[in-house]
This record gives structure tokens, sequence and C-alpha cells, in this order.
């Protein structure tokens, strides 16, 4: 059975040999354009020499040649240089022996007609040399291209494996705590988790998701925060949208708004609050989170939960154009998130 990467060189030859057959025949249709039937059988008789020829130098003696192996390696280049003068100048005699190849203009010396030949030959040298390099090294940037698209959509695929769970953790936590309390508000938590919970295994495995759809998933998470906290938390979701249909990868905006809960809004002793805005309009995405928090502000650098370094890391795979910002202030979180939708990688 063959190999693929064999496969793949005969599939290169499989238009080479044609172009270089085509290439020659304008050339010398150019110079002698009355003979051209005759041209086409004398450079087909001498494009299947060297093709061969060619074919047997790059795919299975070059690769073989080895400075461990040098008296080996120097008879093969002495047997090529055979091969693509004297051993040319044989094949082109054979053709006009058994009248397949037709000699053309004015006669001349054997030595002149070797050295025209083994001009001819070294062209066909470079030609398939210099093309077969081009072929290779596309080939090349095009498996690194799809091995760092298969690395990139493996991490993304980590990190939601790692973000989900943290989520439904946490969510959990608060249906723990109403239940603990006894609260009649536990069987309506939990109904709103399962909406939750349908959403993430049957809504969210494509890239790309309706905007209108994590919106009632925020809705969701919101209402089941709130069911934690009495009329003392305002909580303000407001959105612009042009477009309810408009794409965006799934999941992509509640780490926010999850962070404002979990780290904000559960330590704030008094007046706690959540302002979540959100626009969309010419493929822009402004996305603006701003809660409460119980601690003053500091010159300390914000330390950034898993939740905000997941999408920080997302964001990296996804898009080349977009800016995520965090800014403790004086009782207060502020997370803003802008994202050229038209950049993603």
């Amino acid at each position: 059975m063959k190999k693929l990467s064999d496969i793949k060189r005969f599939e290169l030859y499989i238009w080479l040999i044609p172009a270089f057959f085509l290439l020659n025949l304008v050339g010398d249709a150019i110079e002698d354009a009355n003979n051209f039937p005759l041209i086409i059988f004398n450079e087909l008789w001498l494009v299947i020499y060297l093709s061969v020829a060619n074919y047997q130098l790059f795919e299975h003696t070059l690769p073989k040649l080895s400075p461990k192996k040098l008296i080996a390696s120097f008879f093969r280049i002495l047997l090529y240089a055979f091969i693509f003068s004297l051993g040319f100048y044989i094949w082109r005699t054979l053709g006009v022996t058994l009248h397949i190849y037709t000699p053309l203009g004015k006669p001349i010396s054997i030595e002149k007609r070797i050295g025209e030949l083994t001009g001819y030959a070294i062209g066909s040298v470079l030609f398939f040399g210099i093309v077969r390099h081009l072929y290779n090294y596309v080939r090349l940037k095009q498996s690194a291209q799809q091995l760092r698209i298969a690395s990139q959509q493996a991490e993304l695929n980590y990190l939601k494996s790692q973000t989900n769970p943290h989520f439904l953790f946490n969510t959990l936590n608060n249906i723990y705590s109403l239940a603990r309390d006894k609260s009649d508000l536990a069987p309506e938590s939990i109904l709103r988790l399962s909406k939750i919970l349908r959403y993430m295994l049957y809504e969210t495995s494509g890239p790309y998701i309706a905007i209108e759809q994590d919106l009632k998933i925020i809705d969701d998470y919101i209402a089941l925060e709130k069911l934690r906290y009495d009329e003392s938390l305002r909580v303000n979701f407001n959105y612009d949208l042009e477009d309810l249909k408009q794409s965006l990868p799934p999941l992509l905006l509640i780490p926010l708004v999850e962070n404002a809960f979990k780290h904000g809004v559960s330590e704030t002793r008094e007046l706690p609050f959540v302002d979540i805005h959100l626009s969309i309009k010419n493929r822009q995405l402004f996305f603006m989170v701003k809660n409460s928090t119980g601690d003053p502000a500091g010159d300390n650098k914000t330390k950034e939960n898993i939740g905000l370094s997941n999408l920080r890391r997302q964001l990296e795979l996804l898009y080349t154009d977009y800016l995520l910002e965090v800014q403790q202030g004086e009782f207060t979180f502020t997370a803003t998130l802008k994202i050229n939708l038209a950049s993603h990688a």
C-alpha cells in the first residue's frame, strides 16, 4: 500500500510534466511555426525521457545521498551526469532511428548536439527542482496552518471544558444555599438551572450561535443569582443590538457576568449592584460589566480568576482585534470588552 506522501508526490508530476511539455512546445513553436506537428512529436519524445530522469533524481536519488555514503553518492551523481548528457543524446538518436524524432534545422556536430541537449536537460532539472521546492513549501505551510488550527480548536475545547464546569459549580452553590435555607425559591432556581444546562449541552457545540440565545442565558443566570438576594440588589441589564441574529461564540460573555456576582456582589455588604451594557453596531461589540465589591481601590494589580483568564485566552485564539480591560475602583469593579467581530482569526 502506497504512503499518502508518495501519492501526493505522484500527483505533483501529473500536472508538472504537461506544464514542462507545453512550456517547451511554445518556445519551439515560436522559433519554427511551420513544422509545428513535427515539433510536437519531437518534444514529446524528449520530455518523456527528461520527466522520468527528473522523477528518479528528485524522488529517489537525492533523498538517498548521504555524507556517510560518500562513494555511493559520488557514483549516483556521476550516473546522472551521464543521463543528462550522453544518455540524453543516445535517447534522441534512438528516436531518430525509430522515426519518432525528426531532426529539424541545420545539421551540427555531435559535440555541439550533446552540449545543446545537456543545456536542455539542465534547464529541465532547474524547472522540476524549483517548482517541486515551491510545491513542498506551500504544502508545508498548509500543513502547519492546519496543525495550528487543530491545536487552537483543541485548546478552545479545553478552555470550554474548564469554564463550563466552573460556571455550573458556582450555580449549584447558589442553589445549595437556597436549599439549605429551605427557601421556596429552590424549585424555581432548579428550573432555571435546567434551562442553562439544556443550552450548554445542545446549543453550544458549534463555533457560533445567535447573540439572542446567549442573551436569554444571561437573563436566566441573572434571575438565578437574584433569587439569593433581597430587594437591596440592583441589577441593570440593557443592550442595543442592530441584529439579534448576529453570530458570536457561545458563552463568550457569561464569564464577565458570573465574575460580577461571584467575586463582586457576594462580597458587598451595602447596596450591591451590577450594571451590564451590551451593544453591537457595524460588527463592533462593546460589553461592559460594572459591579460593587467589598474592597476599596488599591495599587495592587487585579488578580484574575479562572473565568477571566480563560476568557482572555479564548479571545486570543478567536480574534485579532479585541480589548479586555478590568479596573478596580473604590468599592467597584469594571470589566470592559471590545471586539471587532470581523477580525475572527
